[in-house]
């Protein structure tokens, strides 16, 4: 039987593949402060040092390449309904085949208007080629492009669309994710009472929740590939 599988992913999804956090120590994040490269304040004091700091991210996305648990979540859109949320702002589960992601958190390969960062009609898709932005560079309405990243204390424009989604799960597999991260942790409450739930997370995870859920204590790729084969088992 074809289940509606919802699948929200946290960092720890691309942290095999090389991407790092701004938790992680020795990386990128660790030569900037958040409050600099990560808010609406911090583009307002420097928008010159976001715009190079996202380029660099975006460097080392493309020099990424998608892990194994990504191309398994591809591969179960054959059997399932996979439906991905997701938390990241690269392109791996894209790069990795998935066709149905909601990216919560913005796009790195994405930039828009300083002055209407969600406005459809101002998002401009970079390519590979030329995924570098200086500042200045304008976006259709003149401003100056910005990021397409929804910073610490801006809104998060696919939360309902997410959480409809959420609403509508057969099974809800978590990956890589503390659940500290909120509006998205509030999503594992959405889902239907009596929703299977498992969680994919090599650490121990502390998730204040009455559903019962089974934690696979393990990397992203190993616990997506002993969640296929005991959800295709069923089927």
């Amino acid at each position: 039987m074809r289940k509606r599988i919802i699948v929200l992913t946290g960092a720890g999804m691309s942290a095999e593949s090389g991407i790092s956090t701004f938790r992680d120590s020795g990386g990128l994040w660790e030569q900037y402060k958040v409050e600099d490269v990560a808010t609406p304040e911090g583009w307002a004091r420097d928008p010159e040092l976001v715009t190079e700091f996202y380029n660099l991210r975006r460097q080392q996305m493309l020099d990424a390449q998608p892990c194994l648990g990504h191309k398994l979540l591809a591969e179960l859109e054959r059997f399932h309904d996979v439906q991905i949320i997701t938390q990241n702002v690269d392109d791996l589960h894209e790069r990795a085949g998935s066709t149905n992601v909601i990216h919560l958190h913005g796009e790195l390969m994405k930039v828009t208007s300083s002055e209407a960062p969600n406005a459809p009609s101002q998002i401009i898709t970079l390519t590979p080629d030329n995924a570098d932005v200086q500042y200045g560079d304008e976006a259709p309405d003149g401003s100056p492009l910005r990021p397409y990243i929804v910073w610490f204390g801006e809104e998060v424009p696919n939360i309902e669309v997410a959480a409809e989604l959420c609403m509508q799960a057969d099974v809800l597999v978590v990956i890589g994710t503390s659940l500290n991260v909120y509006p998205a942790a509030g999503l594992t409450r959405c889902v239907p009472h009596g929703t299977p739930i498992w969680l994919i997370d090599p650490k121990p995870v502390q998730w204040n929740s009455s559903s019962t859920f089974r934690h696979l204590q393990m990397g992203a790729s190993k616990g997506v590939a002993q969640f296929m084969k005991e959800i295709l088992e069923q089927s």
